[in-house]
């Protein structure tokens, strides 16, 4: 019988007691004894946030499909149970089993985004693992990265044995087998990441050595080791139909962040957004076959019981069978009191007869990734988007009963000046304006109500921006603030409302997602200090982090608020995502020159992508 980590007493102390004890449906349970592999799958943020992460659900549906292989699930206790499990030194335990994550052969953590890397050091510890991994023995679990933010995994390079770069269905197979063999004695701990760093896709970070010039720039990045490669390769899944995908995805207990069923309609995105790291990682883009879909979809609604699914996409717009989809979800789902959510659609494809039809759409507000104020601005960043569309979309909506406007801008942007700024609140002041103008008294939903909120950009690997400085925190709310007070001047200001992120977490973020080995020692003295839950406003502790620079003697702007030459060696450059420096080059400068480079459906760019023989590259629709 399964006895709880946590005791009663424990559990009716802390919040959400739910989120520890497993069980839920659709989670797997296997018998330790004919177990070879025991696999801890890590998401570091609290419960409600993982189990809403669908690359989670999708390698624990493949990974349990696997004969002697178990996958469990670990999140990061809330900060209730962080101090509970210290003071009463509880090892930090998996769902399914209760067992102890130090017991596990892997621990695999999920890095989705840069402000959870405390949170992985928590798990670490909590879990009585050595912190560094060349401090772990033949016992300790082999601790794994992947997930987007190890396109530049550098700056956790200690903390890790291994990152798989890429996605997960392909390469896992050969590492276990790998593994089989170290478990069997023949290969030591060593022995097996030594091996491991020969299988495609694999990156064993102790197996290469970083040097530095004296201003501080990289100097090289090499193996130690002849046998181990100069290249990493990502990993890509050609044939999305026929890969793996949960139809019994886990339930949780209390209500997810994303608490519906999530159906995977394609891979990658064809527009090109020259800030956007997963339009350039994920190319190509490959679509499922719509008849898939449309089993998958009744499938997982079926075995889990939820009232709504989802699309998930980059840009579901893009979709080639969009509408064929959806006329088959509409048919099913109205039958069965089911909502249908359509995320990620763009507003120059807006399509008001399927925005008509889905109703739980038209609940909401409408929202609208404008990114930039200007014309001149969303040209920069290759968004493909006119004011024209913008504003023809939002008339579409508004005869279409919609008087909720969400609009998505960043601060910031290379070359940005202080008139792109301004047209933030004026594009905002137009719409309106479009509203009252064109919709009748009678006719109107009540007042327009939009709300503007900016966050502050963020260069990433992989993209055109890589080379672009950041700003400091304060000219970030300097522009913040004209923004707020241009706002107040417009004549319809009392319909639009102006939120902005945090300056000094974007910066932390510009640091980590461009950051080198160095930054290890930054990240480790500040989680030592209590540094947690770095992405929740009521856990970050600004003067933390600025102790933690000072202390280590590296100076954050260094990373983010200076312009790298095209000739630097970066970081990253080891591994290869399919998209060419050169690609990313010639996009650097047509940003530089305001020139817009079409979509792949319309022309192929040569960004690299052909090397994998499919998906839009090959077959114009991407089918």
């Amino acid at each position: 019988m399964r006895k709880l980590a946590l005791d009663d007493e424990i559990l009716l102390s802390i919040d959400k007691p739910e989120r520890y004890i497993g069980c839920e449906v659709n989670s797997v349970v296997k018998s330790r004894e004919e177990t070879e592999i025991r696999f801890a799958m890590c998401f570091p943020d609290v419960y409600e946030i993982g189990m809403s992460h669908l690359g989670i659900q999708i390698l624990y549906d493949m990974f349990n499909r696997m004969d002697g292989v178990w996958c469990e699930r670990v999140y990061s206790p809330w900060t209730d149970l962080d101090r509970v499990m210290r003071e009463r030194h509880i090892p930090l335990f998996a769902l399914e089993s209760q067992d102890p994550v130090k017991d596990f052969d892997f621990l695999g953590i999920t890095i989705q985004y840069e402000m959870c890397y405390t949170n992985i050091l928590q798990i670490l510890d909590l879990s009585g693992i050595p912190l560094h991994a060349e401090d772990r023995s033949e016992n300790d679990p082999i601790v794994i990265g992947g997930g987007p933010c190890t396109y530049n995994p550098e700056p956790m390079a200690a903390f890790f044995d291994l990152f798989y770069i890429g996605e997960g269905e392909t390469v896992y197979p050969a590492l276990f087998d790998l593994y089989r063999k170290k478990k069997a004695g023949k290969i030591d701990r060593r022995g097996f990441l030594r091996r491991a760093a020969e299988i495609d896709g694999i990156y064993v970070p102790s197996l290469y050595q970083a040097a530095y010039h004296e201003d501080q720039t990289l100097a090289s990045f090499t193996p130690v080791d002849p046998s181990v490669p100069e290249k990493v390769h990502k990993q890509i899944v050609m044939d999305l139909t026929d890969a793996t995908y949960p139809d019994a995805p886990v339930v949780p207990y209390i209500q997810a962040t994303q608490d519906r069923v999530v159906l995977e309609i394609m891979r990658g995105c064809i527009r090109g957004c020259r800030f956007c790291q997963a339009g350039m990682i994920y190319r190509p883009q490959r679509e499922k076959d719509v008849k898939k879909l449309e089993e998958q979809a009744v499938r997982m609604l079926r075995s889990t019981g939820y009232d709504e699914i989802s699309l998930s996409s980059l840009s579901s717009s893009d979709y080639s069978r969009l509408g064929e989809l959806l006329d088959f979800l509409i048919r099913y789902c109205d039958g069965h009191g089911i909502n249908i959510s359509l995320p990620s659609l763009r507003i120059d494809s807006f399509s008001l007869d399927i925005m008509n039809k889905v109703q739980d759409i038209k609940k909401s507000s409408l929202t609208f990734a404008a990114e930039a104020g200007s014309q001149r601005m969303r040209d920069v960043i290759n968004k493909g988007l006119t004011e024209e569309e913008i504003m023809d979309g939002a008339l579409q909506a508004f005869r279409g009963g919609w008087n909720k406007v969400k609009f998505y801008f960043m601060l910031g942007l290379p070359g940005e000046t202080e008139e792109d700024v301004l047209e933030i609140p004026h594009l905002c002041e137009r719409v309106a304006e479009c509203y009252y103008d064109n919709i009748p008294k009678e006719k109107r939903n009540g007042k327009i109500a939009i709300t503007a909120s900016s966050s502050f950009f963020v260069p990433k690997p992989f993209t055109p921006f890589q080379w672009a400085p950041m700003d400091r925190p304060e000219v970030y709310l300097d522009k913040a603030h004209s923004v707020k007070d241009e706002v107040r001047r417009q004549l319809n200001q009392k319909s639009i409302r102006y939120t902005y992120h945090d300056a000094w977490v974007s910066v932390l973020e510009g640091v980590f997602a461009r950051g080198d080995r160095r930054i290890a020692d930054v990240i480790e003295t500040a989680y030592r200090h209590g540094a947690l839950y770095d992405a929740w406003t009521e856990t970050f502790h600004k003067e933390i982090w600025e102790e933690a620079f000072r202390s280590s003697g590296i100076d954050p702007y260094f990373y983010t608020a200076r312009t790298r030459d095209t000739s630097e060696l970066l970081p990253w450059d080891f591994i290869d995502c399919g998209v060419s420096r050169s690609f990313l080059e010639r996009e650097w400068k047509n940003a530089q020159a305001g020139t817009v480079t079409p979509n792949c459906r319309e022309r192929c760019s040569g960004c690299g992508c052909r090397q994998y023989q499919g998906g839009i590259c090959f077959v114009p629709d991407g089918r």
